[in-house]
């Protein structure tokens, strides 16, 4: 049977979706709260509360690193690994 087609009707469709951020830890080095969470200060995941990186390749919540560099008294580091903490440009 040459050109024989079949035609679909879709009566009902229904998606799924998900997303994870790309750090290589699960958790934020100064809160421990998930990184597909939140920080303590925010009550919704996602643009409000983003991740940033530092040059190091650590990665915090946005909040919990600007409340660390800004409590520092001298250069500010990071957290884990003790090197000079600047933001990844």
């Amino acid at each position: 049977m040459v050109g024989f087609t079949m035609k679909v009707k879709i009566l009902q469709w229904h998606a799924v979706a998900s997303w994870t951020w790309d750090a290589q830890d699960e958790t934020c080095g100064i809160c421990r709260m998930a990184f597909d969470g939140c920080c303590p200060d925010c009550k919704f995941p996602g643009d409000d509360c983003p991740l940033i990186w530092g040059a190091c390749n650590h990665a915090y919540h946005l909040h919990c690193i600007l409340k660390w560099v800004n409590s520092q008294t001298s250069t500010p580091l990071c957290p884990m690994c003790r090197r000079e903490w600047q933001f990844k440009g």
